[in-house]
């Protein structure tokens, strides 16, 4: 579930010093945003799911004037009434897609954020062509051929493909990588020298679907012991709303090139960082740090879905930099990191305000029965 336009509205009425619209979470909370040097036309592409509300509010606290170009079907209605916001309704998926809404209108940036087909990029910029002045693609760093070498930064090689209008299955065939690649090159094409490219890692925090990272923080609230990876084992993850701020001041400050956005600037360590989390909940929960071996033995997989270690990936071998990419560049560019702690308790309340159906059944991450069997099993073996 994604915030909802009653949120949306708390922040805006907040923004603009209106009282009486009641407890807001601190995660839409945007009374502190300065307003930009300069009022700015963005055009937003998606901009109702994961990262682009992130945007939207950002955008609009900070006094620029935002089009939404969308189906209209994620969200319906989301930003309805509210204003600096014109939302304009297309299809990118019908061959060519349907880009009539934007025909009028001039724009000093296009944010792309849902595009995985090269071929979305291509007609999304020809539609748009002379009328506007940068394109920021939202890409990620799966893109890279190799993910062996530890703290590899943005010129290392990126994956390619000779089957470049794949468009459908699961993980496109599993060229989601190759196709997002290729879909930076049509931006940079399109846009020479006005391109950005956001190469961001695992977004997490409010409205993530993936439950990736959220299955810690959920996970450690409930209290217990806890199985975990090796306490020592790297990992990265942006803030979706540091993602989505950073975004609109590289427009702001007509920041180009190309950009690793994943975080902190030094890697989390699982260990202190589910001990934050622990101590930022106040939960009685400890830890068994069990081996990567022990895992594989009993087909627990990482990173993402059932039944999976969250967020977790062995770093080693091919996999060993995955979790250690190079952020210089975007950090001197001014990418900056809210600190966990709000991360950990803005999640938190975010999951703590979705259906029952919803906070039952996490996407990623041990159910309490596997735990539980895994822990039984581990202890058994190892005394």
């Amino acid at each position: 579930m994604s915030p909802s336009r009653r949120d949306f509205l708390k922040t805006s009425a907040l923004v603009s010093g209106a009282l009486g619209v009641g407890v807001l979470p601190s995660a839409f909370d945007l009374r502190s945003v300065e307003k930009a040097p300069a009022p700015l036309r963005i055009l937003i592409l998606g901009g109702t799911g994961f990262i682009g509300p992130n945007q939207v509010r950002y955008a609009v606290a900070r006094g620029h004037h935002v089009t939404l170009f969308n189906r209209g079907k994620t969200n319906p209605g989301l930003f309805k009434g509210v204003p600096n916001i014109d939302e304009r309704i297309g299809d990118r998926a019908p061959k060519p897609g349907n880009y009539d809404s934007l025909k009028d209108g001039e724009w000093d940036v296009v944010i792309d954020n849902p595009t995985t087909r090269p071929r979305w990029v291509r007609e999304a910029a020809a539609a748009v062509q002379g009328r506007a002045k940068q394109y920021i693609f939202i890409s990620t760093i799966s893109v890279y051929d190799k993910n062996d070498t530890p703290g590899a930064d943005e010129s290392a090689a990126v994956a390619t493909t000779d089957t470049p209008d794949v468009e459908d299955g699961p993980t496109f065939g599993g060229l989601y990588g190759p196709l997002k690649a290729l879909s930076e090159k049509e931006a940079e094409k399109a846009f020479p020298g006005h391109a950005t490219i956001i190469r961001p890692g695992l977004i997490v925090g409010v409205g993530d679907p993936s439950d990736r990272y959220t299955y810690w923080p959920v996970r450690v609230e409930r209290g217990g012991e806890v199985l975990a990876p090796p306490a020592e084992h790297l990992l990265q993850f942006i803030d979706a709303r540091d993602l989505g701020e950073w975004s609109v001041r590289c427009a702001e400050n007509k920041t180009y090139g190309v950009f690793n956005a994943t975080g902190p600037k030094q890697p989390y360590v699982f260990g202190p960082m589910l001990a934050e989390i622990k101590k930022t909940v106040k939960s009685d929960a400890t830890f068994t740090h069990v081996t990567p071996e022990f895992l594989r033995a009993n087909q627990i997989r990482g990173w993402t879905g059932p039944n999976s270690l969250a967020a977790w990936i062995n770093p080693v071998g091919p996999s060993a930099g995955f979790m250690q990419r190079s952020v210089a560049k975007a950090v001197a560019a001014g990418l900056t990191y809210r600190p966990h702690a709000d991360t950990i308790r803005e999640t938190l309340d975010f999951y703590h305000h979705e259906t029952p159906e919803r906070q039952a059944v996490l996407k990623s991450g041990l159910t309490p029965e596997k735990e539980k069997e895994l822990l039984a099993a581990w202890h058994a073996a190892n005394g």
